[in-house]
């Protein structure tokens, strides 16, 4: 459990670097008009996550909840960071059992372990689309991946 931890706060600590970089008036910025605007974007991956979790703790499908309205880009933070402590909380909940547990999701069944590494993996797809969309933007420092201190992985699941 802590290594799918571990490799899942590397990649959230990386998203709040990242979105920190943006500036305040891009938080609607599109690159094309059916996409998911930068701060949607950002809001979907830390959503998505949460429902992953949900769904493998319950050991069935939970349907995303829908994360409050914003305007501004430190709302997207707030709400990226309340959703990151929900997130860590419910890391400390899983077991075993929920990672071998099938789970429906969609007519596709599949254990917990699948779901968690699916999660962890829909994360970094999107991840990338906002590198993309902060060099667009015309950000210039990108944050690379670090190794995390012990006390962020402790804090953590045990």
């Amino acid at each position: 459990m802590e290594q799918y931890y571990t490799h899942w706060l590397k990649h959230r600590t990386v998203l709040h670097e990242l979105l920190e970089e943006v500036g305040p008036q891009h938080v609607f910025f599109k690159p094309w008009s059916d996409g998911f605007a930068l701060g949607d974007l950002a809001v979907h991956i830390a959503g998505s996550t949460d429902m992953f979790l949900e769904t493998i703790k319950k050991g069935q499908f939970v349907s995303p909840r829908t994360p409050r309205e914003f305007q501004t880009m430190d709302e997207v933070r707030e709400i990226l960071d309340e959703f990151t402590e929900k997130s860590k909380r419910d890391f400390q909940e899983l077991q075993t059992s929920n990672l071998e547990k099938e789970i429906d999701i969609f007519k596709f069944t599949a254990p917990g372990s699948y779901w968690l590494e699916s999660m962890i993996d829909h994360e970094i797809h999107h991840k990338g689309q906002l590198f993309t969309y902060a060099r667009m933007t015309g950000s210039q420092k990108m944050p690379f991946f670090k190794q995390l201190p012990p006390q962020a992985v402790n804090d953590g699941v045990e």
